[in-house]
């Protein structure tokens, strides 16, 4: 428990721990009680004999939510075994079993009534003649099956009733047995199709047993050794035993062949114990009668991701199995039902005052548990009958999870109220394996209980992988010790990877690397986004009280990065209250990255002004932000609102966990604005990949970048952020293009495999037109592909037509121009550099290596200098004339060259 609440702290998981409920505490299992009373009462808890999956290690059997647990891929025996056919000398029935351990057990054989039989002659391993009997169908079960010939065929019908010699005589048996009988679980998709019975250890084996009355011979005790009686392999475990049997059958002349079988089989879900699946008397749940329920309800529950809930869960419903309730364990919830020792009627108590009135004393004190529970006993309270004396099973421990959302509150006889309020759960949440344990036990008490789903919404998780995408083992070595990554990174990014690295229901790889990442391209941004806020803020003396002009008169940066900010809360929101885990924190992290590299970025000179309208934009940008990530970045979210909102508002809750949550300001949300930044991006991505492309740094200024876009919208969005663009892209002049004109060359290349066939010998001459015609024509044509119009060629007074599809664009910048484009908007950027151009790209090299210099040298950023410099006669040319605003830039007093 220590290591659990250390963990949940450390990873900052908020949940009352001081008042954690616990399931063996006297509530609880009262709780419960009430629960299986009223499943009780609706004639849902009923004691069968069935076959059921058994841990002989745990000594008790599972459900088949537990069963569901703990698949694993083994290899097991697969046998062929004679059986021969009394007063048929030299016949023997070949049937097939993956569990030799079942075979001294087994009183009948079953065939499909329908099924094609056949008896075929051939040879056994010593080369005397043998005929065997099997379907038709698997012939090629055979060793060497071209060597038999087929001799009789018969349908299965034909074959019942006859007697076969029994391969063991260990247990007397009165009844007739050792016979054929039919039935419709026999297939032919493997084995020899005959199959052998034995009733004690197989589910379609005991309905036959039943029906026929065949002799049920258990030939295990419950620790899954063979009974004495079974001398040949007396106490020898039941897997353990398969070799032996084996061995005993080959000496006997009875074993046909014996190969491996790789299957899925099942083990106990708590220690890896293959299950022995034995016939036992046990209580059941009724869960079958109330199927539809469960799956009329799972319709209500949203479910992420949303297939789950006719995937993975609604297939378990549809396949549903009564629930295996009794557990044959000392420890647990005891199951609360008295028999009469004297006529066996049955009473189920729920509750410790119903047991005080039963037994007309004060049970408040009693302990539920075994012993205690198990003295408890009181007259029949019809009046009739004998003692009532209590069962000695206990519960599936599932049924105590699935119980929680009442007993936790020890509902009905404590917190009526609060379970009232509380039920049902708004959402819960665990992983991918729980559809057929936590989330189906859950659905199914209340269902049956309260005719209500028990939660509203479910995160249904996929489960984790190491860095490489490999499952997790210790044997491999590759278990990721979250301690490690969250003493490397801290919990708030592992959380924050956790949510943004992939959609809930997927797997995901996981290692201190990739959380790094996750570290790089989200807090890092972030921190070196306040940290920058609080250091220009500081100089400038601003506090949150600081005048600020109204956001309509602010610049239209502002306007924008509100207007992102405010349609960033609404869809947060939206996100949050729909449990769409990505859509409520990737937005976050592509918007702190705008903040950062393109909002502070283009607004650096306001900032060192001390601008108070950049100054609030940037305080409400953070603080919200901040806010937004306080149920996923628990920590770093309270650390910026103590340190931004905390010391300057007397007033303001003292964790950002006590503040209501953010709201968005519709008013705020300037579509236009989004509209118009988001094409200036564009255009600025597009102009850096032009100018990229030329290989010309950013740093050197070009005289103009033209622009090509989609209409009027874009135009004016040049219109109003052309100061932007142009800054950004270190441009003298920007302008929007109703076309591309001469800034683009075109060239077109014929396909010859669309046009060959299309115009036969022709095709040369059409070929040659395209590529070289007049550079008008190439550029029409070219134009009107890319509009997807067909374009004619006419030749010699033949008009040949060419569609999109038939010829390629090729486009480049004209002389002089570099050019790129995407999605019908292109950027060209005029390359030719004059010698002032030239001048300013040297005067800004030398502010970007002052910068440097003064990192280096360990300068604050308000710290002012005095700027000498040695240069060539043309880089001092260049500072010359540029020297104001290299010491406007550097903060230099003075910039003069070495004496």
């Amino acid at each position: 428990i220590d290591k659990w609440v250390r963990f949940t702290e450390r990873m900052a998981y908020w949940t009352d721990l001081p008042n954690a409920y616990i399931t063996f505490k006297n509530e609880y299992v009262e709780s419960v009680w009430w629960v299986i009373k009223q499943m009780f009462d609706q004639g849902l808890i009923y004691k069968g004999f069935r076959i059921v999956p058994f841990c002989t290690r745990c000594g008790t059997p599972l459900s088949s939510h537990e069963l569901s647990q703990g698949y694993a891929d083994v290899k097991d025996p697969s046998v062929y075994v004679r059986f021969g056919v009394k007063d048929q000398p030299g016949v023997s029935f070949l049937v097939w079993t993956t569990t030799p351990w079942t075979l001294p057990a087994n009183v009948a054989l079953a065939v499909g009534a329908d099924i094609d039989y056949v008896q075929v002659e051939g040879a056994d391993a010593d080369g005397k003649p043998e005929q065997l009997i099997l379907a038709e169908a698997r012939l090629s079960a055979l060793k060497n099956a071209d060597q038999y010939t087929v001799v009789k065929k018969m349908k299965g019908s034909d074959l019942a009733g006859l007697h076969y010699t029994p391969l063991f005589n260990y247990l007397p048996v009165e009844q007739d047995y050792a016979y054929v009988v039919t039935g419709d679980f026999v297939s032919t998709s493997d084995g020899s199709g005959i199959v052998h019975i034995a009733p004690a250890y197989g589910a379609d084996d005991l309905t036959v047993g039943q029906k026929l009355g065949l002799p049920l011979l258990r030939t295990t005790h419950q620790d899954g050794r063979f009974i004495d009686e079974v001398t040949d392999f007396a106490g020898m475990w039941f897997k353990e035993a398969d070799p032996e049997i084996i061995v005993n059958l080959k000496r006997r002349g009875l074993l046909y062949k014996s190969e491996k079988y790789e299957h899925s089989y099942p083990h106990c879900w708590r220690d890896g114990t293959p299950l022995m699946y034995v016939a036992r008397d046990s209580w059941y749940i009724r869960t079958t009668e109330r199927r539809q329920d469960m799956i009329d309800l799972n319709q209500t529950i949203n479910w992420v991701p949303s297939h789950v809930r006719d995937g993975r869960f609604g297939n378990w419903l549809d396949e549903l199995k009564d629930w295996s309730l009794g557990r044959e364990r000392y420890w647990g919830t005891p199951l609360p039902i008295w028999v009469d020792d004297q006529t066996g009627e049955l009473a189920c108590v729920g509750s410790v005052e119903e047991l005080s009135k039963l037994t007309g004393k004060d049970q408040s004190a009693l302990d539920l548990h075994r012993p205690y529970v198990d003295d408890i006993s009181f007259p029949n309270p019809s009046g009739k009958g004998g003692t009532m004396r209590r069962v000695p099973e206990v519960i599936d421990v599932w049924f105590d999870s699935g119980a929680m959302p009442v007993a936790q509150w020890g509902y009905p006889a404590h917190n009526k109220d609060t379970f009232e309020e509380q039920f049902p759960a708004d959402y819960i949440c665990e992983a991918v394996d729980q559809t057929r344990g936590w989330f189906y036990t859950l659905h199914s008490i209340s269902s049956m209980t309260f005719k209500s789903v028990a939660y509203k919404n479910v995160i249904c998780l996929g489960h984790l992988l190491d860095g490489n995408g490999e499952k997790m083992s210790k044997s491999k070595g590759n278990v990721v010790d979250p301690w490690d990554v969250m003493n490397t990174h801290g919990s708030d990014v592992m959380r924050w990877y956790m949510y943004t690295s992939g959609a809930p229901g997927d797997t995901r790889r996981f290692s201190v690397d990739l959380v790094g990442e996750a570290a790089r391209q989200f807090w890092s941004t972030l921190w070196n986004t306040y940290s920058f806020f609080v250091t220009y803020a500081n100089i400038a003396k601003w506090t949150p009280a600081s005048a600020a002009p109204a956001v309509a008169d602010r610049d239209p940066l502002d306007v924008w990065l509100l207007a992102a900010l405010h349609e960033l809360v609404s869809d947060v929101t939206t996100a949050f209250e729909t449990y769409d885990v990505p859509g409520a924190t990737r937005p976050i992290q592509a918007f702190t990255e705008l903040l950062s590299n393109w909002y502070v970025r283009l607004s650096r000179r306001r900032f060192w002004d001390g601008d108070p309208a950049a100054m609030a934009t940037l305080y409400e940008a953070l603080t919200t932000v901040g806010k937004l990530i306080a149920p996923t970045m628990p920590f770093f979210s309270d650390y910026l609102y103590r340190a931004l909102v905390v010391p300057f508002d007397a007033d303001a809750p003292e964790s950002v966990h006590l503040c209501d949550w953010p709201t968005a300001n519709a008013a705020l949300i300037d579509r236009t604005a989004l509209d118009e930044m988001a094409v200036a991006q564009r255009l600025v991505s597009l102009g850096r990949a032009a100018r990229e492309a030329a290989e010309i740094g950013v740093r050197q200024p070009l005289a103009a970048a033209l622009f090509v876009g989609r209409g009027k919208a874009d135009a004016e969005a040049v219109r109003k952020l052309g100061g932007l663009i142009s800054a950004e892209l270190n441009v003298k002049r920007v302008e929007m293009l109703d076309g591309a004109g001469d800034m683009v060359s075109y060239k077109l290349n014929p396909l010859p495999a669309a046009l060959g066939k299309k115009f036969g010998k022709d095709f040369p001459k059409v070929q040659k037109a395209l590529r070289e015609g007049t550079p008008d024509d190439v550029r029409a044509w070219a134009q009107a592909l890319q509009r997807g119009e067909n374009v004619t060629v006419t030749l010699d007074g033949t008009a040949y037509e060419v569609t999109p599809a038939e010829c390629e664009v090729k486009q480049g910048g004209a002389e002089g121009y570099a050019v790129a484009e995407d999605m019908g908007y292109l950027a060209a950027v005029d390359t030719r550099l004059t010698d002032e151009l030239r001048a300013e790209g040297l005067a800004r090299e030398v502010v970007r290596r002052v910068q440097d210099a003064r990192r280096k040298a360990g300068f604050e950023i308000e710290d002012r200098i005095h700027l000498v410099y040695t240069a060539s006669d043309g880089l001092a040319a260049a500072i010359e004339t540029y020297k104001d605003s290299i010491a406007e830039e550097v903060l230099a007093l003075s910039v003069n060259p070495t004496e």
